[in-house]
């Protein structure tokens, strides 16, 4: 059992990388990998400083010295899709989007759903389908600007959506845009991850993809990999199916 969606005190997560891994060994994990945020120039509030990407590597690696025979450890990065920061010198690379660009502007899509609505009033017209398209384009990007090795939280643009409180995602034009994506994303191999950490934090009572999606990225031979997008060492492979 391993979980290589986990975040630590070197972007927004809670605990160190080492409380993670302590943990990881009480849960009886096979493996863990690091995947803390890459940097992001025009938001620097949640990802790794720029001045410490070459400590967290360091870091890691010192941990996988520490613990061989005992469990596997990677260094990996949750690379953004408007991230500059190279992307080469790592075990393995998540493609996110978590940021918008309209006008000049980043807006990001997971940080509150007031946020969300004020982007999508300001820079859509209030047109929560139209930001949805614009959203999974940006994903279909993902492959060729960040070199991923897994797809991250596809849906992400339905976190605050729980209830269907802001769109639906029944209608046709989400659907079309979110089955578009899977055209460009589908045929590059890439594994999609099933992301828990919606559900651990409140926000969701699914995992990203939706059901719908998962199915049909199973249904064009799509593969999917469980993660836990975890920011706390208690959260480690939440959810996930009994090994």
């Amino acid at each position: 059992m391993g979980d290589f969606h986990v975040h630590t005190t070197f972007s927004d997560g809670k605990n160190t990388p080492e409380e993670m891994l302590l943990s990881a060994l009480d849960r009886g994990m096979d493996a863990i990998g690091f995947s803390d945020h890459s940097y992001t120039w025009f938001d620097e509030g949640y990802c790794i400083p720029k001045d410490r990407l070459t400590e967290y590597r360091k870091t890691v690696e010192g941990l996988k010295r520490k613990y061989a025979g005992k469990i596997r450890v990677y260094c990996g990065i949750e690379q953004d899709l408007y991230s500059r920061a190279p992307a080469g010198d790592y075990d393995y690379r998540i493609g996110s989007v978590h940021y918008l660009l309209r006008e000049g502007v980043y807006l990001p899509v997971d940080e509150s759903p007031e946020l969300l609505r004020a982007a999508a009033e300001r820079y859509y017209g209030g047109d929560y389908y139209a930001m949805a398209e614009d959203y999974f384009q940006s994903v279909s990007r993902v492959p060729e600007a960040t070199g991923a090795d897994l797809i991250g939280h596809f849906d992400l643009i339905a976190k605050f959506n729980e209830g269907s409180r802001l769109f639906d995602e029944h209608h046709p034009r989400y659907i079309a845009a979110w089955q578009k994506a899977l055209d460009a994303l589908i045929p590059t191999g890439i594994p999609f991850e099933i992301n828990t950490g919606a559900i651990s934090r409140g926000y969701r009572a699914i995992p990203y993809p939706a059901p719908e999606m998962q199915a049909e990225i199973l249904r064009r031979g799509g593969k999917l990999v469980w993660s836990s997008d975890s920011h706390r060492a208690e959260t480690l492979c939440f959810g996930f199916p009994a090994p």
